[in-house]
């Protein structure tokens, strides 16, 4: 066996790369494949935006020409810069039950990572805003949300065994599409609205919706600067995020919280498109985007993703403008299952008030640390 780093300018080695995890979860039904278009764009470094301040490499282990298992190791300086640290991350790591193996991925991941002064190696944590994040630990009998990662039990023993120690976890929960919210929550919604002026945007197209993506990154950067994942987003990187999130939504669920012609907060919902996602394999191109289209007319499942208020406006009641909205589009749109999805466990305003609506947290992905 050996530990070979890509050359991701070759096709072959982006080949097989992004092919290991479809061979590895053949037999799985719940996994759902990556959109192969973002895969490919990760894997150029002369078109995504992460490289033109960051750095990453690939690595595979194999065994007389057959893939074991792949990792990918990172030094994200735009976020080590805004934290006052030196870590990096590893993403995409995915191996066979064989702790060997497993060893040699992340000694390779070590070495890169101390090759270039880094203190500690943490993940899974990927490379922009809004990537899956952590190595799930519960729930592996669910299918996971869209982008949000999912991998056999045994991995759990594999990290562990490589020296790493839990950072902090991601909590996702499940709400029935015909719950109802307490009364008092649409009460308390009215009431904050008409003293406070807020009033909900919402949007007709994905065109309409392109208009106002670079305010809603601005709004990103200024909401969520206290969360443990956080790093401000390029204008680049937005661009990036943006094109991912109007592919896979549907005007209608996303939402804005205003105040006058000011954006302070934000109510995201999709319909959860995975089952297609799985039957195209991640193809989008010929036909993969008839089932997608598909899709979006018969998913009985909501992903609620996306939740957030400018610091001046929290505190108020105002949360209770934000779960009534969300509510609303469940129920507007008939969905019968609802997956809230990676709320981090330190936030647990958040998961309190969840947990007071009826969410019950039943998937767990875990960030994992180890010092170098």
């Amino acid at each position: 066996m050996r530990v070979r780093k890509l050359d991701i300018s070759q096709a072959r080695d982006v080949r097989q790369f992004i092919n290991f995890p479809f061979e590895l979860y053949r037999e799985c039904s719940q996994w759902v494949p990556p959109i192969l278009p973002e895969m490919k764009l990760v894997l150029s470094r002369g078109k995504h935006p992460f490289y033109r301040h960051s750095a990453a490499d690939f690595f595979v282990a194999e065994s007389e020409g057959q893939p074991l298992g792949r990792i990918t190791v990172m030094d994200n300086r735009n976020f080590n810069a805004y934290h006052g640290c030196q870590q990096g991350f590893f993403y995409f790591f995915e191996v066979v039950e064989d702790v060997e193996v497993a060893r040699a991925l992340f000694t390779a991941a070590f070495d890169w990572a101390r090759s270039r002064g880094l203190e500690h190696l943490i993940g899974p944590k990927g490379f922009l805003q809004g990537d899956g994040m952590g190595m799930l630990i519960e729930g592996f009998e669910h299918r996971p949300a869209i982008g949000i990662p999912y991998n056999y039990a045994y991995y759990d023993a594999l990290v562990q065994d490589s020296g790493f120690e839990k950072e902090t976890d991601f909590l996702s929960g499940y709400l029935p599409g015909d719950h109802e919210l307490p009364q008092r929550f649409y009460e308390i919604a009215e009431r904050v609205k008409a003293r406070r002026g807020f009033w909900i945007k919402s949007f007709r197209s994905k065109k309409e919706m392109r208009r106002w993506i670079h305010r809603v990154g601005r709004i990103y950067n200024e909401t969520f600067t206290d969360n443990w994942e956080y790093c401000p987003v390029t204008d680049e990187e937005l661009s990036v995020i943006a094109d991912r999130l109007i592919a896979i939504s549907a005007p209608p669920l996303m939402k804005l919280v205003m105040k006058g012609d000011e954006i302070v907060g934000f109510v995201f919902a999709f319909p959860d498109i995975s089952a297609a996602i799985q039957k195209t394999k991640g193809m989008v191109w010929p036909l993969g985007w008839i089932h997608l289209l598909r899709e979006f007319k018969r998913t009985k499942w909501a992903n609620l993703n996306g939740l957030g208020l400018l610091a001046g406006h929290r505190g108020v009641g105002a949360n209770a403008v934000l779960y009534t909205e969300l509510a609303k589009s469940v129920h507007e749109f008939g969905f019968a299952h609802s997956d809230v999805v990676q709320v981090e466990e330190q936030n647990t305003k958040s998961l309190g008030e969840m947990a007071a609506i009826g969410v019950r947290w039943y998937k767990r992905h875990r960030i994992y640390r180890r010092a170098l």
